[in-house]
């Protein structure tokens, strides 16, 4: 049998794949691996505002409560303020009920440990495992209880505005909070901050979350932010994990962009901790050769940001993320952070007067190609066909290119990823790799 989590918990369509049957029986199991054995386990959960949410933020209740936790019903809130009020409360562990940048069918619930921290891979399976677990459940007394929490939100909030470290006066933004969890939290705290902000795909309904919006969707956001004459926008995704920029002439400024900009800032303060940076093999080459030139240190981790953030906590580092957006400030969130990254990066904006296009300019990215290629067994990647083709165009591009097949974590797809020092190059070997893929399903 597959495992049951993925890259960022359990995923899946919602009242088929994950069932309100399979919320409650992961979440009793998941209160006994994680739960505290000498007391009552305190656990949070919160979600996007995706309809599904609803029943299966329920089920999920209803199963600490079953195996005895008290449960603080968090209500709909950002994965990452899941996270943080996971830390606040002193709770045993937090539940976020959410699918992220999927669309609204789908669905996901994903566990952070004490103190907001992402599960390693082998909690995960202990939870997974526990699930066959035939040990009777607590009664009487022994029942756990559920209560809604007063005032998440502004706690959050308000832990955004703590860490801002200039005003934001003078910049106006347009923010795309994805018709998702932040669209009354992201644009409230950049206000508090300083910020003029404009927001668009700000009202969600249960069905719209990113529905041609935010992150995966940026159309929208690049007409706004000219249109209103912006100095940068911001996309965030349904959870409000991550975070894209646009620059005022409506380019996109990408996570890796973001990165440079923030690691440079931080070397700069003497912030970032040993002079390093952490990002993950889908980082683009570029991002390499900007810090390599700044003298800063880029370590690699697998896809995924809780590899990035098991080596910042390895190494006591202080920054780290994704292309994609998924951006990690150690020392002030223990997860990926969308709206935070906004207040300092637009931050950086502010302090220094420059414009996010200038900013930005100290990373060239390598032209990149990514192609999402739909199967039915994501082993394709390991079918002999594909594995030679790989090994000849890594050796044809030598050290001005790289290719990258891997799986999707969330999702039934191969990403083929090729990068090469002209475009047409790098069109060209991808397609002939998304080809091999596809032969080799056959």
């Amino acid at each position: 049998m597959s495992r049951l989590f993925g890259t960022d918990g359990v995923r899946g369509r919602a009242n088929a794949d994950l069932t309100p049957d399979l919320a409650l029986r992961l979440n009793i199991a998941a209160a006994r691996v994680l739960g505290a054995s000498d007391r009552r386990p305190l656990a949070v959960v919160g979600r996007d505002p995706r309809a599904s949410g609803e029943m299966l933020a329920a089920a999920s209740a209803a199963g600490l409560a079953a195996a005895g936790a008290k449960v603080i019903d968090l209500g709909i809130l950002p994965t990452p303020a899941v996270a943080h009020l996971t830390a606040l409360t002193g709770a045993d562990f937090g539940v976020m009920v959410s699918a992220s940048h999927n669309p609204m069918p789908d669905n996901g619930i994903k566990f952070f440990a004490a103190g907001g921290r992402k599960l390693p891979d082998e909690v995960e399976d202990a939870i997974e495992a526990a699930m066959g677990d035939p040990a009777p459940l607590p009664q009487a007394e022994g029942v756990g209880r559920i209560e809604r929490s007063t005032g998440p939100v502004e706690a959050y909030i308000e832990h955004l505005v703590a860490v801002c470290p200039n005003p934001l006066t003078g910049l106006k933004v347009v923010l795309d909070p994805a018709n998702g969890a932040a669209a009354g939290a992201a644009p409230e705290a950049l206000r508090r901050v300083g910020a003029e902000v404009v927001t668009i795909n700000d009202a969600p309904d249960g069905l719209n979350i990113n529905d041609d919006c935010g992150s995966t969707h940026m159309g929208g956001l690049r007409a706004a932010v000219v249109a209103h004459g912006a100095d940068a926008g911001i996309a965030l995704d349904g959870d409000a994990d991550r975070c894209l920029a646009v620059d005022a002439a409506g380019e996109v400024v990408d996570g890796d962009a973001i990165m440079a900009v923030l690691a440079l800032a931080m070397h700069e303060a003497g912030t970032l901790r040993g002079d390093t940076l952490v990002a993950t093999v889908m980082s683009n080459l570029g991002l390499h050769q900007a810090m390599g030139a700044a003298g800063i240190k880029l370590e690699v981790t697998g896809v995924g940001d809780r590899y990035v953030l098991e080596r910042l906590g390895e190494g006591g580092l202080s920054l780290g993320g994704e292309q994609s957006g998924h951006i990690i400030l150690a020392d002030h969130a223990t997860t990926g952070d969308g709206t935070l990254t906004a207040i300092m990066l637009l931050a950086r904006m502010a302090a220094t007067g420059r414009t996010l296009a200038d900013l930005a300019s100290v990373f060239t990215p390598a032209p990149q190609v990514l192609v999402n290629v739909r199967v039915t067994d994501k082993s394709v990647i390991d079918h002999e066909d594909v594995r030679s083709a790989v090994a000849l165009w890594q050796a044809k591009l030598g050290a001005d290119g790289r290719v990258l097949l891997r799986p999707s974590g969330t999702e039934p797809l191969v990403r083929v990823m090729v990068e090469a020092s002209e475009e047409p190059v790098a069109q060209s070997v991808a397609a002939e790799l998304v080809a091999v893929v596809e032969q080799a399903m056959s």
